[in-house]
């Protein structure tokens, strides 16, 4: 199976731009192709390109064709920056769109110039109406799901999609809430969760109560007796286990069909955090700055929205002084830690690091001191996380990505960071869609 990855800005500015006028219209996407660990491949826009008026040869209400100059020249660059072609072309009407007889005569033109000049990667069409989209692989009858990421994780086309699957019984609530479809979503989405302590074991918790059946559990750490005030159903013979252990465990009491993948590494390291880009959606529970680095670079880099969360408590003599909390999305359009300054590259740099270079670097002094722990403030954190996430997948009408909570004044704040066109995280200049074509900045063993 094949995804197509598209920004939510990227095919508005498509569908904008070639359903406008009263004739045909083409676009050209680059898109950089990685495989995930389960088959499946997913071409990762990254850019667009609009034909000017002369590098057409035909240009109709019902047909648009490009020049042989013109496709030459984008498969000389798609060849030499290593990218797919998706060449898209619009369809009149507010009918969903279809591939016509004469789109099918073009692609296999197209295939068999590419099949000498760029057979490498895999190359798609795409067709736009008012009505919506469809894709499929270039010249063949092979079609393709696509997905726009953004505020929003949204599947715009689905060969596969069914309209008679039954919804159990158990979240008959829910559906009267977001849909049947909505249910379905969740039921087909594969979520990573990193750091499976405080926040992590309860947004597990409620993502298995919500339907989500594909996890990936993600944490070094196994449990220790400090813990047991707030990790979610860990009890005292747990100490000592891993923590993706109790967590996966609870998963299984609720949904014993669920896949749950473990994995009990630091996502600090090289090869952990690119397991992450098997996940349609990210959940960050850690407290650690390399970490966030880490994740926020998977996300733009692999098109895969990641909802981050954190609590501060903090006590002097005895009293508490402050208790902050946030949930944040980072997705394309929305700033990353980067932009928002909220990564401390000191913090980030010592992160990185392993013991024996902390213990020699003249920098590092001493050891971090362990922060205070609630479960209450954890869950309300976990809980404004998780429904910005159905905020995400399902279309909950929730505006705010990115939410401060102050429990001493019980007030809450949407907030918007603004990306820096340049940012080497989330901006085109830098990781954005870089997929398997830039390495992970992270730890290599």
């Amino acid at each position: 199976m094949i995804d197509l990855v598209l920004v939510e800005g990227d095919y508005e500015a498509i569908r904008s731009d070639l359903c406008s006028g009263e004739t045909e219209r083409c676009a050209i996407l680059f898109a950089n192709q990685t495989l995930r660990d389960d088959g499946r491949v997913r071409l990762l826009v990254r850019e667009i390109e609009w034909p000017e008026t002369s590098d057409y040869s035909r240009k109709g209400r019902l047909e648009a064709q490009l020049t042989q100059d013109l496709v030459a020249r984008i498969t000389k660059r798609a060849r030499r920056e290593k990218t797919s072609i998706i060449f898209v072309h619009s369809h009149p009407g507010s009918a969903a769109p279809h591939f016509s007889v004469v789109d099918r005569e073009g692609e296999q033109h197209l295939r068999a110039f590419l099949a000498h000049r760029h057979p490498d990667l895999i190359h798609a069409a795409l067709v736009v109406s008012a009505g919506g989209v469809r894709a499929r692989q270039l010249g063949t009858s092979e079609e393709i799901r696509v997905v726009s990421i953004g505020s929003r994780r949204e599947v715009l086309f689905d060969p596969l999609a069914t309209t008679d699957a039954e919804v159990a019984e158990q979240f008959d609530r829910q559906v009267r809430a977001f849909g049947v479809k909505g249910q379905r979503t969740l039921e087909g989405l594969s979520v990573a969760i990193v750091g499976l302590g405080g926040t992590g074991s309860l947004a597990a918790q409620e993502l298995v109560h919500l339907g989500v059946r594909d996890f990936i559990l993600v944490d070094p750490d196994v449990v220790e007796s400090s813990n047991l005030n707030r990790i979610s159903h860990a009890f005292s013979e747990d100490i000592g286990k891993p923590k993706t252990e109790i967590a996966a465990r609870y998963i299984r009491q609720i949904a014993k069909m669920a896949q749950v993948k473990r994995i009990d590494e630091d996502v600090m390291e090289a090869k952990t955090a690119r397991q992450l880009a098997d996940a349609d959606i990210l959940f960050g529970c850690t407290d650690s700055h390399g970490s966030r680095a880490v994740m926020q670079q998977v996300a733009y880099q692999y098109l895969i929205p990641y909802i981050d969360m954190g609590v501060t408590l903090i006590a002097s003599k005895g009293s508490i002084t402050h208790v902050y909390g946030r949930a944040q999305l980072l997705a394309p359009g929305h700033a990353c830690f980067t932009c928002s300054s909220l990564l401390d590259s000191n913090e980030v740099r010592r992160d990185m690091m392993t013991s024996f270079e902390r213990q020699a670097d003249p920098y590092i002094q001493g050891h971090r001191e362990l922060a205070p722990a609630v479960m209450s403030l954890n869950g309300t954190v976990s809980s404004l996380a998780v429904t910005m996430f159905l905020a995400v997948a399902v279309g909950v009408p929730i505006e705010a990505r990115h939410v401060l909570y102050n429990a001493l004044t019980s007030s809450m704040r949407a907030v918007r960071a603004t990306p820096q066109a340049d940012c080497y995280v989330c901006s085109r200049r830098g990781a954005f869609a870089r997929g398997d074509s830039w390495p992970i900045f992270a730890r290599e063993t």
